[in-house]
């Protein structure tokens, strides 16, 4: 299989299991939200299904982020997730694990110990996206404006462990301070900014959060999610964010990632990343295998 292109990690997927695990917003009714109708996501997506799809880029390794599983268990996603990577099956995927943790919680310290009993445990991730449309909150208050959270926050160091960090350009310079704040702790900044707001201003706003966050050399960026708010994108409509945050943060702390099977939603996995190889095309092989490869082994230990 000559064709294949160059080895390739991809550092942001999910998977799920409707039958054993409880996931309140794939197991619950329905709401209103940033992908629109999401329906078609509400089955099981299985290591075998990852395998499938992404048999002809040459995926090598991948990082699995938490997938909205039951916030009173969060152990029981990681025992499950470590438990698929030891199995031969499914070829060391995924190889590395970002899990749920709420460092609101006055507890979450025995939760990161928790999860560090799993060998593939990487890092933490929970999403605190606040928007003025209620239609796009993921989230029912502000966590960075929480002296708890951001005090629970530090503790990522202690365990050794990244922070995968995912909101809307609001909340930017609050986040850039907490990445102040704690410079030893590694960042990774999800979904492009989450770009959903098109009219000028907040483009312009965006642009501004997204070069006040790369000012932080302990935050990293993943190319993703760009599905999620525009849905029917294409190379050409994507392109000015993907160059546009490359640019911001350098080729050395950039990376691509699928985001799937979320993304599934609004393309197949060939399709998105020979989107992001057209894009590109013109960059030097080193830059390529940096932002295709090497980085997301890098940020994330692989």
């Amino acid at each position: 299989m000559s064709d294949l292109p160059p080895p390739t990690i991809d550092p942001h997927h999910h998977l799920w299991d409707l039958e054993r695990h409880y996931y309140p917003w794939l197991s619950d009714p329905m709401r209103p939200s940033l992908v629109g109708d999401y329906s078609m996501l509400r089955h099981s997506y299985l290591a075998a299904d990852f395998l499938a799809d992404i048999v002809r880029q040459n995926v090598v390794k991948s990082v699995h982020l938490e997938a909205g599983h039951d916030k009173q268990n969060p152990l029981v996603e990681s025992k499950w997730l470590q438990a698929i990577a030891d199995d031969p099956r499914w070829k060391g995927f995924p190889q590395g694990i970002v899990a749920y943790a709420d460092f609101s919680d006055p507890g979450v310290e025995a939760v990161l110990a928790g999860h560090c009993a799993f060998a593939n445990m990487r890092g933490i991730r929970q999403i605190i996206n606040r928007h003025a449309n209620p239609t796009f909150n993921f989230v029912d208050r502000d966590y960075l404006e929480g002296p708890g959270w951001c005090a629970n926050f530090g503790l990522l160091k202690k365990y050794g462990l990244s922070f995968d960090l995912q909101l809307y350009f609001p909340q930017m310079p609050a986040a850039a301070a907490l990445a102040r704040r704690y410079p030893d702790i590694q960042i990774i900044f999800n979904h492009t900014g989450t770009p959903v707001d098109r009219d000028a201003e907040s483009l312009q706003a965006w642009s501004r959060g997204m070069r006040l966050l790369a000012q932080c050399p302990n935050i990293a960026t993943k190319i993703s999610g760009l599905g999620m708010v525009e849905h029917h994108w294409t190379t050409e409509s994507i392109r000015p964010f993907v160059l546009d945050t490359i640019e911001m943060f350098g080729v050395e702390r950039s990376m691509f990632a699928s985001n799937f099977p979320v993304d599934k939603m609004f393309s197949d996995y060939d399709q998105l990343w020979n989107a992001f190889r057209t894009i590109t095309a013109g960059f030097t092989p080193a830059e390529r295998t940096a932002l295709f490869h090497d980085n997301a082994a890098r940020f994330y230990r692989l």
